[in-house]
């Protein structure tokens, strides 16, 4: 996956409701995520394998 910005905007606005990220992807999208300012609102799942599963939270964890 290439275009992670689009990605995260839909993941953002409700038109997905999860982002499933390869471990081969990861360092390359997590530069893209820690960089929005609402980057708290993602919540991470990792499974095994190293692939990880996000979703977007209305209300920021701390």
């Amino acid at each position: 996956m290439g275009n992670f910005e689009k990605a995260i905007q839909d993941l953002k606005e409700g038109k997905i409701d999860s982002l499933s990220i390869s471990k081969e992807d990861f360092l390359e999208f997590r530069e893209i995520l820690i960089q929005q300012i609402d980057f708290k609102h993602f919540r991470g799942i990792a499974h095994q394998g190293g692939s990880v599963i996000y979703t977007y939270e209305k209300v920021a964890r701390s």
